[in-house]
């Protein structure tokens, strides 16, 4: 196969390298930047009101229209940001500046609030498009060039937008959403709340802070037998932990996971990385995502408590290991977006 060179180049190095090398960086970053701007396929989640919206995707996002839908389009720009950020010398740099200054415009931005502006799209993207949006935003404003700067100042008009959706939504979410895909809501806590802390940004910390104890706080057991359903690509065991150990006090936290997950506390707890059966199913390779979320869960864990749970550096490891030759093995349907979960997972291990 004409990828398996590459295939085993990424899997033996990312395994046991704590820092994404050169080569590495512009492998990855080659997956969002042939497909940001490729409007098909794509996968539109429209409501329409009527025959005058019936539009293509690029004229209804001008945005974030590549990478086959909207979210995969967000977090493929975040990408290459954060590559571009970490790698000077990143591959194709002025190209990719280039793709990112004419996507994300001061007017084509303006034109994706006025989409979510519309009455009845107000779920539009919620939650999971939303928090990668506001992951987007973060990584703007942390990276010190002139063209970054610009990108951040045009999008902030539809983060500001997204950051008080949350605070109107998140108190009439009754019950959490505890699945691993799109809707979940602790997925969508999680990016949030960083961007929240990072834009200092109070009332938002707030909103996730007393939702995510109202929804989580007296959850327990969770059931990691159940994992991983057909199409996840999020842990809900995992995500739920992850919001958890951003909004609780150490000792508040630690007590809550004896309960909800008391499994993690053993040294010799093992956990099998789900199996994709055919990578082609742009539902199945779902699972994918899955690994990459247990492992930047499992990750962070280990950094912040390593007394506790430095053995889940290894578990962590063998789900990475697993799905990483999928990102660059030539099937769309992966390679759209694995390569974003697969970058916040390595953020996660450095």
């Amino acid at each position: 196969m004409k990828h398996s060179y590459l295939l085993l180049f990424l899997t033996t190095t990312f395994a046991f390298s704590q820092q994404l090398t050169q080569k590495q960086a512009n492998d990855l970053a080659a997956l969002p930047f042939k497909c940001l701007q490729q409007e098909y396929p794509n996968k539109l989640s429209q409501l329409l009101a009527d025959s005058t919206e019936i539009a293509g995707p690029k004229k209804l996002h001008p945005a974030f229209y590549g990478c086959f839908d909207w979210h995969s389009s967000v977090h493929g720009h975040w990408s290459l940001v954060y590559l571009l950020k970490k790698f000077p010398k990143l591959d194709n740099r002025e190209e990719i500046i280039n793709k990112l200054k004419v996507n994300l415009s001061k007017e084509n931005v303006l034109e994706e609030v006025a989409y979510l502006n519309k009455k009845h799209e107000k779920s539009y993207e919620r939650t999971y498009g939303w928090a990668w949006l506001l992951k987007l935003q973060q990584e703007l404003d942390t990276y010190n060039e002139p063209f970054a700067k610009e990108l951040a100042d045009n999008l902030q008009p539809l983060t500001t937008l997204l950051a008080d959706r949350y605070i109107e939504f998140l108190p009439k979410l009754n019950y959490a959403l505890r699945n691993g895909t799109h809707t979940n809501t602790a997925f969508g806590l999680n990016l949030a709340w960083d961007y929240a802390v990072h834009a200092k940004n109070i009332p938002l910390q707030n909103s996730i802070r007393e939702n995510a104890l109202r929804l989580f706080k007296n959850d327990a057991g969770c059931p990691f037998n159940w994992e991983p359903s057909g199409t996840d690509f999020l842990s809900p065991c995992m995500e739920e932990i992850g919001v958890m150990q951003r909004v609780m006090p150490e000792k508040d936290f630690l007590k809550w996971l004896k309960d909800f997950a008391p499994q993690l506390f053993d040294k010799n707890f093992s956990w099998e990385p789900g199996k994709v059966s055919d990578r082609t199913d742009g539902h199945l390779v779902h699972l994918d995502g899955l690994n990459f979320s247990r492992a930047w869960n499992f990750y962070s864990l280990a950094k912040q408590y390593p007394k506790q749970f430095s053995h889940l550096k290894a578990l962590a490891d063998k789900h990475f290991v697993y799905s990483l030759p999928s990102i660059t093995d030539g099937n769309y349907e992966g390679e759209h977006w694995l390569a974003s979960f697969a970058l916040y997972a390595f953020d996660k291990k450095s």
